[in-house]
């Protein structure tokens, strides 16, 4: 396996943790083994990658639910179709990614819209699944405009995807740092939640609150009108963080591509 794979073990649920490796952005997908069948959380973005996950997950024995996207970055809906279980995602979101049109993988495969666009909408609020309860929360702002957030009470297990990266740079093309960090403080709000699963990075506890918003304390501060001095200045300030390839990508969106 090229990827990272952590297991997290609550009983009634584990949860299947996947990370990607550097080339591809160390972007996660949360397999979600309840007593009888598996839930996706995000897809990832080479196509490559997505199939290690459903070949892991076909090791698990057990059917695959369904795959729940996140927010509208391809890095978390390409591989979609790999899983070959309905789709579901906030409405927001299925209607952003439909807007984006065909995708590519790294090797330069098309990805056809129809196969990533979620066809099932997730409503906010409680859903029983299996027997385990699944709390799905709307955010908006931040690393994106709409991002689902999905909490498993009873295990104390926080799915953040995107609103978390742990020891990764952060992706700013969003150009939200205030919505960002309204956003962390929601999540940090509620002690109860001992597990944090990032969409970059691996898992993590409730500390990955305090290092994210140093983060983006230090990127409101440094992130003026030039990218490559952002980057220097934000890389220096954060040294042991991956994923630098995200500051160049959220350059691109603050500054355009000949200042990234």
């Amino acid at each position: 396996m090229n990827g990272t794979m952590t297991v997290i073990d609550r009983g009634a649920v584990r949860i299947h943790s996947y990370m990607a490796p550097d080339d591809s952005l160390n972007v996660t997908t949360q397999l979600i083994e309840t007593p009888a069948r598996l839930i996706a959380v995000d897809a990832q973005y080479a196509l490559a990658y997505a199939d290690e996950v459903v070949a892991y997950a076909r090791g698990l024995g057990k059917p695959l639910d369904r795959v729940i996207i996140t927010h509208a970055h391809p890095d978390h809906f390409h591989g979609a179709t790999r899983f070959g279980a309905p789709v579901h995602a906030l409405a927001a979101v299925r209607e952003q990614i439909a807007a984006q049109g065909d995708g590519q993988d790294p090797t330069g495969t098309v990805i056809p819209v129809a196969d990533m666009t979620p066809a099932i909408d997730v409503a906010p609020g409680t859903e029983v699944i299996d027997g385990i309860p699944f709390l799905f929360e709307a955010h908006y702002g931040g690393e994106a405009p709409d991002q689902l957030a999905i909490r498993l009470p009873e295990q104390g297990v926080l799915v953040a995807q995107d609103l978390v990266y742990h020891a990764t740079h952060l992706f700013l093309g969003n150009n939200d740092i205030p919505g960002w960090t309204k956003a962390v403080e929601q999540l940090a709000a509620d002690p109860a939640y001992d597990t944090v699963l990032p969409g970059h990075g691996l898992p993590a506890g409730p500390e990955v609150f305090d290092q994210l918003r140093r983060y983006l304390t230090d990127a409101a501060e440094l992130l003026g009108d030039d990218g490559e001095a952002y980057k220097r200045a934000i890389t220096a300030r954060h040294p042991g963080f991956g994923g630098t390839f995200l500051i160049d990508i959220g350059n691109q969106y603050l500054f355009g591509t000949d200042n990234a």
